[in-house]
């Protein structure tokens, strides 16, 4: 399977996408003497092979199609779901926050439906590695056919296992947490993670996220930001631009973090409180044992 953006004119091997009427899309992968069947007609792979990208073509019985190269949220979209998938407005966003750029080494737990993998096999190429792992085996080969059907599984190793027995790996760049009780498992990420590395993990309700905000602070997570995105989309008629009718909005909490080395016993708290490790109860507990010295002074 091939997606090279510089290449003109399609080939044999290459993954592309048909739109149709209403925007149905169909993307699969040119083979020579295949055939592809829709109800709005079939069509000859070898009538597209050599053809330019974007321009018109029609199936037997006349349906319009536009070829072109799929673009990763294309793909995306068209993921087989056995779970959830992430929408390419987190996903984007996720990348850009842990530093995902070639050569990037990184754990994901778990693999899913694969959607985050195949954005994660895409930013790191060939010089990077991904850690995948999954509790359920049955969820993991979907996302590993999905994968193999677009070529990127070349960087990548697939692990079936609970991730409470820990990762493999140690000194990673970033660890990705797409599980119900990822507060679980900090200890488990902090082995796994190099000093000052990236954690980020995406959950549904606000219960869950402030269960991880008290565990990160317990295991000395620091510059911790949670947010969530909203994407909405404009009619793109110059005569009448507004917003469409419908728009993507929350659809879950994203949590960052980093992983930092801290000496309790010398460290700032000024500084520790910046960055995010001490929060509201320890000013409490803080203003307590204050008091608690005060009171046995007087007394004396």
């Amino acid at each position: 399977m091939s997606v090279e953006i510089e290449q003109a004119y399609t080939r044999a091997g290459d993954l592309i996408q048909l739109v149709g009427l209403s925007h149905k899309s169909f993307i699969f992968t040119l083979i020579d003497g295949g055939e592809f069947h829709t109800h709005r007609g079939v069509i000859k792979h070898d009538d597209l092979i050599g053809k330019p990208w974007g321009i018109q073509i029609f199936s037997h019985n006349g349906s319009p199609f536009f070829l072109l190269q799929p673009s990763l949220p294309d793909i995306l979209k068209s993921t087989k779901r056995a779970t959830q998938i992430m929408y390419p407005k987190e996903i984007g966003y996720i990348l850009i926050q842990l530093g995902v750029k070639p050569g990037t080494r990184i754990i994901e737990a778990g693999t899913g439906s694969g959607s985050f993998t195949t954005a994660l096999s895409y930013a790191i190429g060939d010089s990077g590695r991904i850690y995948s792992y999954e509790a359920k085996e049955s969820n993991q080969k979907i996302a590993i056919r999905s994968l193999e059907k677009l070529g990127l599984t070349g960087n990548i190793e697939f692990k079936v296992r609970d991730i409470r027995e820990g990762f493999d790996e140690i000194g990673v760049d970033a660890v990705f947490l797409d599980v119900a009780n990822p507060y679980d498992y900090l200890k488990q990420v902090k082995m796994a993670l190099k000093p000052g590395g990236f954690f980020a993990s995406i959950l549904p309700t606000m219960n869950q996220v402030t269960s991880l905000l008290t565990a990160l602070r317990r295991n000395d997570f620091a510059f911790i930001d949670v947010c969530d995105i909203s994407q909405r989309y404009y009619k793109t008629e110059p005569s009448r631009f507004r917003p469409t009718d419908r728009m993507i909005a929350h659809t879950g909490y994203l949590i960052f973090a980093r992983s930092v080395t801290i000496d309790h016993d010398l460290a700032d708290p000024k500084l520790l409180k910046e960055i995010g490790v001490l929060g509201i109860e320890d000013e409490k507990s803080t203003e307590m044992d204050e008091l608690i010295v005060v009171d046995e002074a007087t007394e004396e």
